[in-house]
């Protein structure tokens, strides 16, 4: 299905596996690296463009800019005080009760856990970020945006409406299609412009339609029955019909990118997609592995994760005809927001009880997938090598092993993600102040803050 790109026309056909975050793809890996820290110095180099590995260059250390901000402190990136953390006083996040969702579809099986504002976990039930007012400069085009979709799927396939329906319902913060009308806005402010442009818009309900197309995919593919406890969409309406609306999502934003005429932007999309299957294809050759590197976990991370946070961000500077210097800032943006989460994500898979997760504790642990807090602790404890590569044979061996990354890995992962959340910060420097860098910013501390 990844194929469903390929003949999207207007050319679309050529952007093929080896086109990258902007005219090529660098296939060496670097380590760029970042001063002080454990964790500190594994990158994968994918810049676009040849942007050198030298750009990643953070100074301050572990967690630098980061570790106090998440807590409410004016954590600032690197020396540059523009990309200083904006605090919001204290105020609580929402209750489900309190948000602003369709009373039938409270939940919805096809988001992922970035667009669970529910879960948050903040110090002493207060978090600092919250994340309707991070949305607010774009709360009128997040609703347009999710008005066309709908009309996308539902009313062109009437086999599809119902899924539609569970996909594209009320509810949810879809936070791809946030960060694209975030950049947009804010490098339309660098540029001088009235509004944002059509094309910024269509490249949301691209973004949008992408990632929720792979998310049904997944499903299918890992046989599950729920997502953050709600019913996944082929448990609901049957494989054939969730295989047939991922299909559908993945072609329909395959044509609506053709005919955004921009080829730069076709080749960012589209190596999306490639990402996706690499993503998938590594991840499955590696279970149960305990050989597995940091540095592929980081390239599997950007692959499933950041890939498609980082074109779909670079996008829209694209469309506002920003420098190349912004441009890749805002790549550089979305690949280390997209792997900060995506570490912060792995680390909540141990630290989180089976309630706030909506499954079981240590599932990707338990199905072979080992991520950034395993790989740490293996390091640390060879007894964790012992229980993963016997494959949990005795049932008290997943819970041993679970304790065992608690103790040895959980640390060296968080300070691996504020470093991430440090890059992402430093990236926005060449941004105008205003309400839409503003969110960008605190979308950082966001995510990093469920760590705590």
């Amino acid at each position: 299905m990844m194929s469903a790109v390929v003949g999207a026309g207007a050319g679309a056909a050529r952007a093929v596996a080896g086109a990258a975050a902007g005219e090529g793809r660098m296939t060496a890996r670097a380590r760029a690296s970042t001063n002080g820290g454990s964790a500190a110095g594994w990158r994968v180099a994918r810049w676009g463009e040849g942007r050198p590995a030298g750009r990643s260059r953070v100074s301050g250390g572990v967690g630098g800019g980061f570790s106090g901000a998440a807590l409410g402190g004016a954590g600032r990136a690197g020396a540059d005080k523009s990309t200083a953390a904006v605090a919001v006083n204290g105020k609580r996040a929402p209750s489900i009760d309190e948000m602003d969702m369709d009373p039938e579809h409270v939940k919805f099986a096809s988001q992922d856990e970035l667009d669970q504002s529910e879960i948050m976990k903040c110090k002493d039930g207060v978090c600092t970020y919250v994340i309707d007012d991070i949305i607010a400069p774009v709360k009128s085009d997040m609703e347009q945006m999710r008005s066309n979709i709908l009309d996308i799927v539902g009313r062109k396939n009437p086999l599809l409406l119902a899924a539609a329906d569970q996909i594209f319902g009320a509810g949810g913060k879809r936070l791809r299609p946030v960060l694209v009308f975030l950049v947009a806005r804010a490098t339309a402010q660098l540029m001088s412009m009235d509004d944002i442009t059509e094309r910024q818009r269509r490249l949301a309900e691209i973004t949008e339609m992408i990632h929720t197309a792979s998310l049904v995919h997944d499903d299918v593919l890992d046989d599950c029955d729920t997502r953050r406890g709600a019913e996944t969409i082929h448990t609901l309406y049957g494989t054939r019909v969730a295989i047939l609306a991922g299909d559908f999502l993945f072609a329909q934003s395959s044509w609506y990118l053709a005919n955004l005429d921009n080829l730069e932007v076709i080749k960012l999309i589209s190596q999306v997609i490639a990402d996706f299957a690499d993503g998938e294809i590594s991840q499955a050759g590696a279970l149960f592995n305990c050989d597995v590197t940091l540095e592929g976990y980081l390239e599997k991370s950007h692959n499933k994760t950041a890939s498609l946070i980082a074109a779909s961000c670079k996008s829209a500077a694209v469309f506002s005809e920003v420098s190349e210097d912004v441009k890749m800032d805002m790549y550089e943006y979305g690949k280390h927001l997209g792997l900060a989460f995506q570490i912060v994500d792995d680390i909540l898979d141990f630290t989180q009880s089976e309630a706030q997760l909506g499954k079981p504790k240590g599932q990707d642990l338990a199905s072979g997938n080992l991520t950034a807090p395993c790989i740490f602790a293996l390091g640390r404890n060879p007894r964790l090598r012992e229980l993963i590569e016997t494959q949990f044979a005795n049932p008290e061996d997943l819970a041993e092993a679970i304790e065992i990354v608690n103790e040895s890995g959980i640390e060296d992962a968080r300070r691996l993600a504020r470093e991430e959340a440090d890059m992402a910060l430093a990236a926005l420097k060449g941004l105008p102040e205003g309400k839409a860098k503003t969110s960008l910013v605190d979308m950082v501390g966001y995510v990093l803050e469920r760590l705590y």
